[in-house]
């Protein structure tokens, strides 16, 4: 359905160019990002006491055609297994269509993102750390804060991505089949009828806006899906946030103030670009940041950081959708 080639040739031709600086500056940056990915590592192990027996290894330093490339790849492997192959003669004309809409995506996507851990992409899809130079170059001049303490806040937030996959072992395997139990089913035609659709409509304007057309449209069963896919990524998400927040002050010693900038650049832009944000869904991707987040400072001052890894003990621990929402609810659940 989707030509992933003509997706990663549209993004990359046509995302924006990063901002110009000297070559050495540029090349400080490639090398800080590189390195403080391991130092970074070091740290948000101390803290939540996962992967530490796990080699520390280095990030990859990407520009933006690059990142476009790898979000490519790593899609078309994540969805690879669930989306069917158009068949008939219209079938590739179809695939390269989508193909250059995913592209313009893409290439809209490269401006913004600082780096991303990808469980499915690098050599031989053994999972793969990006961080994109210009872009977090762009962010600390933008905010006027210091390159090295922003650099290395930005790397305990990638670095807690990777290593929830890789210290967690069922993870990676777990959060793909949940990608094709719901790609499959809006792929398949597993969308209720239209008689279904208009039955839940009562529900959907008494749950306002909690409910968007998305999820409208989504049958139970995909419904079901999806909240568990929503539920996880919050997690992952906010247990990122709060790590990069709760090591900070230790190793980062402008951390307060790049936070409070950092967080108000999220929510800034212009008209057409927060348009865009809402429509993409990076909006909602920030919601996520902030309730995850929540969840997990909530558990940890709970029960401790040893009693918040029982999420990561298996699929039944992870918290749902409601108990992201009220994680005293977990708590009671998983300690009683």
């Amino acid at each position: 359905m989707v030509d992933w080639a003509i997706a990663a040739q549209t993004g990359a031709l046509l995302v924006r160019g990063g901002p110009q600086v000297p070559r050495e500056q540029a090349d400080e940056a490639v090398t800080d990002l590189r390195e403080l990915t391991v130092e970074a590592e070091g740290h948000v192990r101390q803290l939540t006491n996962l992967g530490l027996d796990l080699p520390l290894l280095p990030g990859e330093v990407v520009d933006r055609p690059g990142w476009v490339r790898s979000a490519a790849a790593g899609l078309d492997a994540l969805t690879g297994r669930a989306l069917p192959q158009q068949g008939g003669p219209l079938g590739p004309i179809l695939a390269g269509g989508a193909g250059v809409q995913t592209g313009l995506v893409l290439a809209f996507l490269a401006s913004r993102v600082l780096g991303q851990y990808d469980p499915f992409g690098g050599p031989e899809r053994a999972g793969s750390l990006l961080l994109v130079a210009p872009n977090v170059v762009a962010a600390e001049q933008a905010m006027d804060v210091p390159g090295h303490d922003f650099r290395l806040w930005v790397c305990l937030h990638e670095c807690t991505h990777r290593l929830q996959f890789t210290a967690v072992k069922w993870l990676r395997d777990y959060f793909a089949d949940e990608v094709e139990r719901l790609v499959s089913g809006l792929a398949g035609g597993g969308t209720d009828s239209l008689a279904d659709l208009v039955g839940r409509l009562p529900e959907a304007i008494k749950q306002g806006p909690k409910l968007n057309l998305a999820e409208l449209l989504q049958s139970p069963k995909e419904r079901a899906v999806f909240d568990r896919l929503l539920a996880l990524s919050t997690l992952l998400e906010g247990h990122a946030d709060y790590v990069m927040d709760a090591v900070g002050p230790q190793v980062v010693p402008s951390v307060d103030r790049i936070r409070a900038r950092f967080t108000a650049r999220r929510k800034g832009g212009g008209v057409f670009d927060r348009l865009l944000r809402a429509l993409l869904g990076v909006d909602a991707k920030i919601r996520q940041y902030e309730e995850g987040a929540k969840f997990t400072k909530h558990v940890v001052d709970a029960v401790g950081m040893d009693g918040f890894n029982a999420v990561w003990r298996s699929p039944n621990t992870l918290p749902s959708r409601a108990e992201i929402a009220d994680p005293a609810a977990w708590v009671r659940r998983l300690h009683g």
